[in-house]
């Protein structure tokens, strides 16, 4: 399977997914710590993939969702954005009913 390929299986497959440095346990730079704790303050549960782990994604996905860095929500195969837009969501309570509505 192409790397996009997989990229577009992996949005088609995960309602909510987030392409991150590390892993929410373990977020591996501080803006994919910011974004993990804005996600996880709606308490809906949510897909990633370490980019670290797998640069062939690292390199592709800028390419297909014309966002140039990490970390990216994507829900329902849309970008939402990134760290900023992902927090400032949260603080203004935008974040939990899209990603609810998302879940369901």
């Amino acid at each position: 399977m192409k790397t996009e390929d997989k990229i577009r299986a992996q949005l088609a497959e995960n309602p909510i997914i987030l392409y991150m440095k590390g892993v929410p346990e373990a977020p591996e730079c501080g803006f994919s710590a910011k974004a993990v704790a804005a996600i996880k303050s709606t308490g809906v549960d949510f897909a990633y993939v370490n980019i670290l782990a797998a640069p062939f994604i690292r390199e592709m996905l800028p390419s297909i969702s014309d966002w140039p860095t990490f970390p990216q929500l994507f829900v329902k195969g849309e970008l939402v954005g990134g760290c900023d837009i992902i927090v400032d969501m949260a603080e203004s309570g935008e974040l939990k009913p899209l990603l609810t509505g998302a879940a369901s």
